[in-house]
């Protein structure tokens, strides 16, 4: 089967080190930034799209290339995160992201690891955990593949409810990294037999 042409849209740390992995692991990948031509053509041109912008700004994006996201695996690698913005556990971005694009088939994954490993899923030359949670299984299904093939350990973590969940997990990481003072190499690692 041929692997999916990935649209990343966002072209900053997160999006041109996902960038870096998706193109090493064979396949074929174009990242852009705000422009929203751009974004419109990427979005359409993609079989699987990546979401790699800030969670403020997935207005903008919504409005130039929610059409040609419909019916589309949509990786959302989003944490809804700052002193303003807050969804608590009654409901995720991701969830959020599902109920206005109600055509796209949302994917959470990729939130809680720090841009610099994403190119590679490892560190210390350990498999570092990605989850995917989503209601699509096919969708779901295509972004644990891809994951591993970009070096991760690529774990199913159920519907999309769970990204719940996984954004508090992805806003842990930030309070470790960066608040807590322990740095942007670090991660998180699922032990299972």
């Amino acid at each position: 089967m041929a692997k999916p042409k990935v649209g990343i849209l966002g072209d900053g740390h997160v999006g041109s080190a996902l960038a870096r992995g998706v193109a090493r692991a064979g396949y074929e990948v174009a990242a852009v930034g705000s422009e929203r031509a751009a974004i419109r053509d990427t979005a359409s041109w993609a079989d699987l799209v990546v979401l790699a912008v800030p969670f403020v700004a997935i207005d903008q994006i919504i409005e130039v290339a929610g059409e040609a996201i419909a019916g589309k695996p949509l990786v959302d690698v989003t944490n809804v995160l700052g002193p303003n913005v807050s969804l608590g556990l009654a409901m995720s971005g991701a969830e959020s992201l599902q109920r206005r694009l109600p055509r796209a088939r949302v994917v959470k994954a990729f939130n809680a690891v720090f841009a610099e490993l994403m190119a590679t899923g490892s560190l210390g030359g350990q498999r570092l955990t990605t989850f995917a949670a989503s209601d699509h299984a096919e969708a779901k299904d295509l972004v644990l593949v891809m994951a591993r093939e970009i070096g991760f350990d690529a774990v199913d973590a159920g519907p999309l409810a769970n990204a719940r969940l996984l954004e508090s997990l992805g806003a842990l990481n930030v309070q470790l990294g960066y608040a807590l003072g322990m740095g942007t190499q670090v991660g998180f690692k699922f032990m299972h037999g």
